[in-house]
């Protein structure tokens, strides 16, 4: 099995556990009375499975993703680009160039005009 399957499969796993545990948390806080809503429905265990699944699609592709970009390697060099510094007094009123700008004219000038 490639060994990005083999990744996958193991954070979906991870993302299921995180997702019972969460979805666990919800029932058992009882947040927005979900415990209460859940438990007096006669499918209430739909509305649980849902939140699992869903919950593990969620948190099955974070852990894969933060799994994938933990595998950068780390560069030995932290360029980080060109640093020059910024202009300040005489060398930034140089670098400004005027920009002439026409005033357009207001709305009751071009009403009257006509």
């Amino acid at each position: 099995m490639p060994e990005l399957v083999r990744l996958y499969i193991k954070n979906v796993f991870i993302g299921f556990g995180i997702a019972l545990a969460f979805v666990g948390l919800l029932l058992g806080l009882n947040v927005g009375n979900l415990w209460h809503l859940v438990s007096t429905s006669d499918v209430g265990f739909i509305a649980v499975l849902l939140l699992v699944v869903f919950n593990t699609i969620v948190f099955s592709g974070v852990q894969f993703a933060i799994a994938v970009m933990r595998m950068a390697e780390d560069d030995e060099d932290a360029g980080g680009g060109k640093r020059d510094a910024i202009p300040t007094g005489f060398a930034a009123e140089r670098l400004a160039i005027p920009v002439p700008v026409d005033q357009p004219k207001s709305r009751r000038e071009i009403q009257l005009k006509r």
